[in-house]
């Protein structure tokens, strides 16, 4: 029997500086070119921030629309924005405004679009000095907003990504599913944390595997892995063993243990151990159709 091909999703700057890693990509030609090279090496979906040429968060329409554009002249891999937190938080509920405007244009409509499926505490926890950092940061999604954003997401043909960073998460996008919001198969980030990030499971294989027993039961989805602060290539083999999907890239981990490496790099690493564990590498046609995503 053939194994279930394996979406890799390329996460490849979120709001990394360049300080522990001088390749994230920054401007909108920046990303396009990474987004391209993650798609030779393997990926099928790409997950970025706007940035200013100076690396600070830019959320805009336009911003978006161009660089969405100069990814698709160069190649089809499926398109994912972010929502943008850190840029785009002086109203939770319009958070999503930017990617439902992008979808009026079939030319700049995104693939996908996270939901985050709960509020969490985002401090930083330095243990070497027992500190804090930011200890007033509190990302909040309530649940009336969630139900906003998966009927907004259905109306303008985006399809939803939960992302869940605790079991409590998990229940919640679940009963997302049972309201009739989320179309089946859902697609599911198991968003893990290390390092200085104490929201999520940890990013160890009983990190994952916990969260993984909270997954809806009969219930049609696939989910994926990340692990925000921490070396994803530990579990990548364990993921594609247990089915699943992986979403590396160098705006979660600037893996300099490997010498800081590129996007692609990354990648290519992730698709050589889909392959030695015996699944294909999914192409974006191959995962528009495992997702049922809108043509």
């Amino acid at each position: 029997m053939l194994k279930k091909k394996m979406i890799i999703e390329a996460r490849i700057n979120e709001y990394a500086m360049r300080h522990d890693n001088p390749h994230v990509p920054w401007t909108p030609d920046e990303i396009a070119e990474s987004a391209t090279r993650c798609r030779e090496a393997g990926a099928s979906i790409v997950h970025f921030h706007a940035r200013n040429p100076d690396g600070s968060p830019l959320h805009t329409v336009e911003a978006y629309a161009e660089i969405i554009r100069k990814i698709r002249v160069k190649s089809d891999i499926l398109v994912y924005p972010t929502l943008g937190w850190f840029s785009n938080d002086g109203d939770p509920a319009g958070r999503i405004n930017c990617v439902t405007t992008l979808a009026k244009d079939p030319a700049t409509r995104p693939d996908i679009a996270p939901i985050d499926t709960g509020s969490v505490n985002l401090e930083s926890y330095n243990s070497a000095t027992r500190t804090f950092t930011h200890p007033e940061r509190v990302y909040i999604n309530r649940t009336d907003t969630l139900q906003r954003y998966a009927r907004d997401f259905v109306a303008s043909g985006i399809k939803p990504q939960l992302v869940t960073w605790s079991v409590g998460f998990t229940r919640r996008a679940a009963a997302l599913m049972d309201q009739g919001l989320v179309n089946e198969p859902a697609y599911f980030l198991i968003n893990m944390t290390d390092g200085d990030c104490l929201t999520g499971h940890p990013g160890t294989p009983e990190g994952l595997e916990a969260h993984l027993r909270f997954l809806p039961p009969n219930r049609k989805l696939e989910w994926s892995a990340n692990v925000v602060g921490g070396d994803l290539l530990r579990l990548a083999g364990l993921a594609a063993s247990l089915g699943g999907h992986v979403s590396p890239g160098i705006g979660d981990y600037p893996y300099r243990e490997l010498g800081s490496p590129t996007n692609e790099e990354l990648i290519r690493r992730v698709a050589e151990v889909a392959r030695l564990s015996g699944r294909e590498v999914a192409t974006p046609d191959d995962t528009r159709e495992m997702l049922c995503l809108p043509a």
